[in-house]
């Protein structure tokens, strides 16, 4: 199932919090081992983006707080004062080993705008070209609650498909993905190799496996499925080998190999599916969702149970069969007062609540997105 990462494309490593805090803030020496991996890609010809997290963290030893805010202005005004620290670590470890890096500070807001999508885009590839290393980071000083990615796995995903990356590798504190929580349940195993749609992914992305399901193995996992429909492999590995990433890309035995869909989607439907936030929610009947997955058809009233919103034309939506799960998610073309009106009714001419055109099907034979979606 490994294969090592064709070469000339771009390869995405995400580091989080866990992975470079000690007790005083930000460890220098896991900076350093970080950069150590990430100089070691640029060095071998391939162009590298590294997505990470720790501005907060950062930022708590200048503000003399030993503990991270739990109020959404304390964690800005921390992320504000960490940012620039962690840049200029960053910046200053890659600058004595010859490499210039860029600081790029995303929001979802940024990146449900198909224009600013494609700028972001276009920006990243310029610095790939330049042989500059792009340093990703969610932009926590001015992002609201209800427009963040809320964690940097699902960042990196997205980042991912910006680049049309060749891996996508998540170091973590953990030996990669394992079959269960190895504080409860002493025969866990490391899960060496899986597919994105294999059901233990399930299990740890519902959080069925305890306290270790449901936190950041759980957005490692939602990540995974992200990169897996742009056809994108992932790697799950311990940020403690200071191997790890060289050993992913060359397909060796390392973490946790999750590997992709065999067909990706087209890059719009991409930006559907993972740019956009989703504004509300429908729920459709089992013939809907047979004539949605098994036949590739619009959404049309005629099989809408019930709407949850406001929302308006344009927005996206999610599209729930009759026992829950996402099916589909898309662009409305009714509001939700438009739609509440013509809920199980024909409409002349078709109607169509979301053109397949417009909408991107999740539930296939090639595997379900369960956890990976945000609301």
């Amino acid at each position: 199932m490994r294969a090592p990462i064709a070469p000339g494309l771009p390869v995405v490593v995400k580091v989080g919090s866990s992975s470079l805090t000690g007790a005083d803030g930000i460890d220098p020496a896991a900076i350093e081992g970080v950069v150590d991996q990430v100089t070691g890609v640029w060095q071998a010809g391939r162009a590298v983006v590294l997505v990470t997290s720790g501005a907060v963290a950062a930022g708590l030893p200048a503000l003399g707080l030993r503990r991270r805010p739990t109020d959404l202005v304390g964690l800005q005004v921390a992320a504000a004062v960490g940012q620039s620290r962690l840049m200029e670590r960053y910046t200053a470890d890659l600058s004595r080993r010859g490499i210039v890096a860029g600081q790029v500070l995303l929001t979802r807001a940024v990146l449900s705008d198909r224009d600013q999508y494609l700028n972001a885009r276009g920006a990243l590839w310029r610095m790939l070209e330049q042989r500059i290393v792009p340093i990703v980071n969610e932009n926590d000083t001015v992002a609201v609650e209800e427009l963040r990615l809320g964690d940097n796995d699902r960042l990196a995903a997205l980042v991912s498909h910006l680049v049309s990356a060749g891996l996508l590798v998540l170091l973590t504190d953990t030996d990669g993905l394992l079959s269960s929580d190895p504080r409860i349940d002493v025969e866990a195993e490391l899960l060496s190799a899986v597919r994105h749609n294999d059901e233990v992914l399930d299990r740890l992305a519902s959080g069925g496996v305890g306290p270790y399901g449901s936190g950041g193995i759980a957005t490692k996992v939602a990540a995974a499925r992200m990169a897996a429909w742009s056809g994108i492999p992932t790697v799950v590995a311990s940020s403690g080998n200071d191997r790890a990433v060289a050993q992913a890309i060359a397909g060796e035995e390392v973490g946790t190999w999750v590997a992709p869909r065999s067909r990706r989607l087209p890059a719009r439907k991409l930006w559907i599916a993972f740019g956009l936030r989703t504004t509300g929610r429908v729920w459709i009947d089992r013939g809907a969702v047979g004539a949605l997955v098994d036949h590739g058809r619009s959404l049309l009233p005629v099989g809408v149970t019930s709407v949850e919103g406001p929302f308006v034309s344009g927005s996206a939506v999610e599209v729930h069969g009759p026992d829950g799960a996402v099916v589909a998610k898309g662009l409305t073309r009714m509001s939700s007062r438009e739609l509440e009106a013509w809920l199980g009714r024909r409409l002349e001419g078709g109607g169509e609540i979301i053109h397949r055109d417009d909408m991107v099907v999740l539930s296939s034979p090639d595997g379900p997105i369960s956890g990976t979606l945000r609301g």
